[in-house]
């Protein structure tokens, strides 16, 4: 190994190369963490809704601040503006969060595309602020059948592609309709048990990255890239 430590970077802009810091991890927040909820189906009797609902109680108890997004109205990806009443709701309610709870059925192998169309709308940035990006998130489907994993395989790879903190658990509810009662509530089961840990692991991960978020994912190729394009300003203004 070199001697010479960052020296022997000839590849890197040393001011653009920052060396992680213990003190920039240090938490500041006093409030409540506050969670999203996120359900991909539009039924009467949805067991993906009845599931979040089960999340959020879970969530408040675990000191957590809640919100459930309602998915009726909300318009298919591009057959409306961003201006669209629902649209807005959801992207202030993303805005507000800091972290996510993203519940689906299995359909056909995948998630529904009541969820898709949700996660669609909010955008990676708007203007300076990413709606998503280092914020926690916890995944979880219903299966009408035998247990699966689709859709939430499926949900994590959207979730980095969020650029999300997707939590290591995550709850898979298979003959979802043999778990919950007349009134939408869930019994006891193992599954039930899982919900409840990966409800109590989304607030502690949430409570850990909440306040860091921004330095977590501060990136050496997004300052340098940041440089160059104020720099270009700053000439172009001088010609």
């Amino acid at each position: 190994m070199s001697e010479n430590g960052a020296d022997d970077l000839h590849n890197v802009v040393q001011e653009h190369l920052h060396v992680p810091a213990a003190d920039r991890l240090a938490s500041t927040g006093a409030h409540k963490p506050r969670i999203l909820l996120l359900y991909g189906s539009l039924r009467k009797r949805s067991y993906s809704r009845f599931l979040a609902m089960e999340a959020a109680r879970l969530l408040e108890h675990f000191g957590a601040e809640t919100r459930l997004y309602d998915p009726h109205g909300l318009p298919l990806p591009d057959d409306a503006p961003d201006t669209h009443p629902k649209v807005q709701e959801l992207r202030e309610l993303a805005a507000w969060s800091e972290g996510q709870v993203w519940c689906s059925p299995e359909r056909h192998g995948a998630m529904s595309g009541v969820m898709k169309s949700m996660i669609d709308w909010i955008p990676l940035s708007s203007g300076a602020v990413r709606p998503t990006q280092g914020k926690t998130l916890a995944v979880m489907q219903v299966s009408g059948g035998s247990q699966s994993f689709n859709a939430v395989n499926q949900m994590r790879v959207l979730g980095r592609w969020m650029r999300m903190i997707t939590i290591p658990n995550q709850s898979s509810v298979a003959k979802a309709f043999q778990e919950f009662d007349d009134d939408g509530r869930m019994k006891p089961s193992a599954y039930y048990d899982r919900v409840v840990d990966v409800m109590e692991e989304l607030v502690k991960f949430t409570l850990l990255t909440r306040d860091r978020a921004d330095y977590l994912v501060d990136r050496y190729s997004e300052r340098k890239e940041t440089a160059e394009e104020l720099s270009k300003r700053v000439n172009q203004r001088s010609i």
